[in-house]
């Protein structure tokens, strides 16, 4: 069944409002996936925050065009799925990893981010990014630890001195 206009318009619209506000996108071949398994993905991809959309590749070259995914329309060939990530870059990529290691009929071909179109090879990159509460605990762990080592400085002395103390008192009770 083909769509009227007034439907491909629409999921041009959709597509390209996602676009345009994602942070990262994965085109990946899903041939071969029964309807229970892109049910499973869209599922894990719900929880995660990811939209994941099977778009004809000529809408889909419309729908990217003028965003920064842009970059995407020369590896959009043959029957893919469009997966964006919208808060967190890394949140599609590790949804197609994950789910691609029980479902080798889900293939990426090609990632972007940044504005710039990466192989599918980089996809483990991608999903090991941290999300952001990760991100900002690291960077809260990197402004204290300054202040817990000159802490742990000045306490030491007064700590050495009380080992001491007690070693003399364990001595002196021994003998």
């Amino acid at each position: 069944m083909s769509l009227t206009l007034e439907q491909k318009q629409s999921i041009v619209a959709e597509v390209n409002a996602v676009a345009s506000t994602a942070q990262a996108a994965i085109a990946a071949e899903y041939a071969g996936l029964s309807v229970a398994q892109m049910t499973a993905l869209r599922v894990q991809a719900r929880a995660a925050g990811v939209f994941v959309k099977v778009v004809k590749n000529t809408l889909a070259r419309r729908a990217v065009a003028g965003t920064a995914f842009e970059c995407l329309t020369e590896k959009l060939a043959g029957p893919l799925l469009l997966v964006f990530s919208a808060e967190d870059p890394g949140a599609g990529a590790r949804v197609v990893r994950d789910f691609a290691k029980d479902n080798q009929k889900l293939v990426p071909v090609a990632i972007a981010f940044g504005g710039q179109v990466r192989g599918p090879e980089d996809l483990q990159a991608l999903a090991t990014l941290p999300t952001l509460d990760e991100a900002r605990a690291r960077l809260l762990g990197m402004f204290q630890a300054p202040a817990s080592q000159l802490v742990r400085t000045l306490a030491e002395p007064g700590a050495a001195f009380v080992r001491v103390l007690a070693a003399y008192r364990d001595q002196q009770q021994a003998a």
